[in-house]
């Protein structure tokens, strides 16, 4: 074989591998186009469902009725009032001090769980507990703790759902799960609070999943 003829050879084999580089270059190009489009549909996903019910369709019907009832205690002059004067008080060197670890620690005797326990709100609240609703509790603009019919499980409820899509306007709907301060099935709603038809803060209800059926 000449020397022009295997130089020929090598000009064929390299045109036909050409084509194949270029269609696998085109595949990375498309992937690493595509996987940023699928991040971000899939986060307008997760925003548009946020406030979304997760509830079982079989209690669906009954828990969508005591939320209407519920929707009242977004414009409550009582809870409105406290959560304003809550959010203009410069918070104590305590509260600024307070995080979700050491509120975890603190029992239910500690003096500053029991100051917010027996607060007006408080005392409020645990009149409005009935056979349905056997958690209610109040938090500010900043997801502090207003006030609650018993200890909460974390001080700030900010950065989550239950306070954050409640603070946009919406209804937030979480799914059931067992209580462990009342070993039964329970549901949580959170609504905003309003004034003036702003969202200051939010309340949330803890229902019990038996009663929706």
């Amino acid at each position: 074989m000449t020397p022009r003829r295997r130089a020929d050879i090598d000009n064929e084999n390299q045109s036909e591998q050409r084509p194949a580089r270029t269609a696998n270059e085109q595949g990375m190009n498309m992937t690493a186009t595509i996987k940023p489009l699928i991040k971000i549909a899939i986060a307008l996903l997760i925003s548009a469902t946020a406030g979304l019910g997760q509830a079982p369709p079989e209690l669906q019907a009954k828990l969508n009725a005591k939320i209407k009832q519920l929707e009242s205690f977004s414009t409550d002059p009582q809870v409105v009032n406290a959560v304003k004067t809550y959010n203009s008080t410069p918070p104590s060197p305590e509260v600024k001090a307070m995080t979700n670890d050491k509120w975890h620690s603190l029992t239910l005797f500690d003096p500053f769980v029991r100051e917010i326990g027996k607060n007006a709100l408080s005392e409020y609240l645990k009149t409005k507990r009935d056979d349905v609703i056997i958690k209610i509790f109040v938090s500010g603009a900043n997801g502090g703790k207003v006030g609650f019919d018993a200890k909460t499980e974390h001080w700030t409820h900010k950065g989550m759902p239950k306070h954050d899509v409640p603070m946009s306007g919406k209804t937030w709907i979480g799914s059931v799960k067992l209580d462990d301060s009342t070993g039964l099935q329970m549901i949580q709603v959170g609504l905003p609070i309003l004034d003036g038809g702003k969202p200051i803060g939010s309340i949330v209800f803890g229902l019990r999943a038996d009663k929706l059926h």
